[in-house]
């Protein structure tokens, strides 16, 4: 993709859903695998249908195969009664693709009529523990995080996907809630998807999430996830090496 030049992702859709004041939670990973791990565990747990194949030219060249099936390397699940809608995706895509794929996000919000976004994230830290901070991108985001007794971040930076959110979310007036979770070197990715899971459960009253066995799939998601991604990155060299 040359500079200056947008991404062409295309939607396949497979199914039309009433998804007015539902909310959308962002699985493309990031600095960890914790995304991705949240958006399978919400799939699985509250079997959600998928409504969309996400593809584009710079996507890496890869069929995900679930249940004997072919799936696009990006896909779209959703539920009605729910009103839950799920972007998830195996891979990292690229950092000139955030923008892109925030956009098309926040575009399938708007024309929708989704009520927000929830983008978590994960940031680092010398402590141990596992502690969860909120941005959000409205007064209104920001009300919500102090109804439910999460703290905000004061001074931080939010990169890549989450950050585009944030800020065209602040534009266009739509609701986009960053969770952010500072964890140690030592804490698990499956641990720390687990406690965005369970926030993500007090945040939406339309679902209601087993919590119990959350922890132990939650560590079979994540190594699951890391051997998917190992075979991924298996065709994408063997593609560069003729691009």
């Amino acid at each position: 993709m040359k500079k200056g030049e947008n991404m062409e992702i295309i939607m396949h859709k497979y199914k039309d859903m009433d998804l007015k004041g539902s909310t959308i939670i962002n699985g493309f990973p990031s600095s960890s695998l914790m995304n991705s791990i949240v958006a399978s565990y919400l799939v699985n747990a509250m079997n959600l249908d998928q409504i969309c194949g996400l593809d584009a030219d710079e996507f890496p060249p890869i069929a995900m195969i679930y249940d004997s099936k072919p799936k696009f390397p990006a896909r779209i699940y959703a539920n009605e009664e729910a009103k839950l809608v799920v972007f998830i995706s195996e891979f990292t895509p690229l950092p000139e693709m955030a923008r892109d794929v925030a956009r098309l996000m926040l575009s399938f919000a708007e024309d929708a009529g989704c009520s927000r976004i929830l983008s978590p994230e994960t940031q680092i830290i010398d402590n141990d523990g596992l502690k969860l901070f909120g941005i959000g991108s409205t007064d209104a985001s920001r009300k919500e995080l102090v109804q439910l007794e999460i703290d905000q971040l004061i001074h931080s930076m939010i990169a890549g996907i989450s950050g585009v959110l944030l800020n065209e979310g602040r534009l266009r007036n739509l609701n986009v809630i960053v969770p952010v979770a500072q964890r140690g070197p030592d804490t698990s990715d499956a641990r720390t998807a687990a406690m965005v899971v369970e926030i993500i459960d007090r945040m939406i009253p339309t679902i209601k999430i087993d919590l119990k066995p959350l922890y132990q799939e939650a560590e079979g998601v994540e190594k699951h996830l890391k051997s998917l991604r190992k075979q991924a990155a298996k065709p994408a060299e063997h593609y560069d090496m003729y691009s």
